[in-house]
């Protein structure tokens, strides 16, 4: 699962600088920047935050779009606010199959660029906050499925996603190890390498993500304790909420991190 993230309008850049195009990135920075909420040091899913995705229509400018996928058929507000919050995550394995996101796998892929995410361990009956980024410090690029919806009510369009998760790995299937799950989750992230395969179009993207899946895509990852992001002790959207923070109880050696 990944219902909360860490990003910035720096972070959401990286793929526009690499067209290079310093008019367009400054168009970003003034004319889309102030219409998300960024940045965002901490944000649940939960929330619906707006942010900046990358889509087929065009790879290096985005477009403003809020967590939570709505699909292009929901044809009521009600309907809407009762599928939004099931719609932060989709799993890889069965995107071409729900009808939420079948749509979107096929023809709606985009970007989500984040800073990194944060994934919660139980441990004796406790749960505790990690924070996961990149080892080089750079942005990640999280697989996401994206749809337009047009509410009935007054006629204006929103645009939403869903990240995509994949099976955890090894550093993953330690911190995530919630024992209601059958197995630990993590965001589909993306090598700079298979980028341009994730966003374009495909008649037959099923069969190419089944090769994309098994190619070398491998993001060498790092992870931290961090502050209660729940609760009465919960920071809120500071950027002290990403600072490490030890836990004595959590001993590397009793976890085997």
């Amino acid at each position: 699962m990944c219902y909360d993230v860490k990003t910035s309008l720096e972070a959401q850049l990286k793929r526009a600088k690499r067209n290079q195009d310093l008019k367009a990135i400054e168009e970003i920075v003034e004319k889309l920047g102030p219409l998300t909420d960024l940045p965002l040091h901490h944000a649940s899913g939960f929330s619906h935050p707006e942010v900046l995705i990358y889509t087929s229509e065009d790879l290096f400018y985005p477009m403003v779009a809020t967590w939570g996928l709505i699909p292009h058929w929901v044809n009521s507000v009600e309907q809407q606010k009762k599928i939004w919050n099931s719609t932060l995550n989709a799993r890889v394995e069965t995107i071409f199959e729900k009808p939420a996101f079948r749509d979107a796998a096929n023809e709606k892929r985009c970007i989500l660029y984040v800073d990194g995410f944060y994934e919660h361990h139980h441990y004796n009956n406790n749960t505790y906050p990690f924070f996961i980024h990149r080892k080089n410090k750079e942005p990640m690029a999280l697989a996401a499925l994206w749809s337009e919806w047009r509410n009935p009510e007054h006629g204006g369009i929103i645009n939403s996603f869903s990240i995509v998760t994949t099976v955890g790995n090894g550093m993953m299937a330690k911190i995530h190890n919630n024992p209601k799950l059958k197995e630990p989750r993590m965001p589909l992230m993306l090598s700079e390498e298979v980028e341009e395969q994730w966003l374009t179009s495909s008649a037959d993207f099923e069969k190419e993500l089944k090769v994309l899946l098994s190619s070398n895509n491998d993001v060498r990852l790092q992870s931290y304790t961090v502050g209660k992001l729940r609760g009465k002790s919960y920071r809120g959207n500071t950027p002290s909420i990403a600072k490490e923070v030890v836990y004595k109880e959590l001993e590397p050696e009793a976890l085997n991190f």
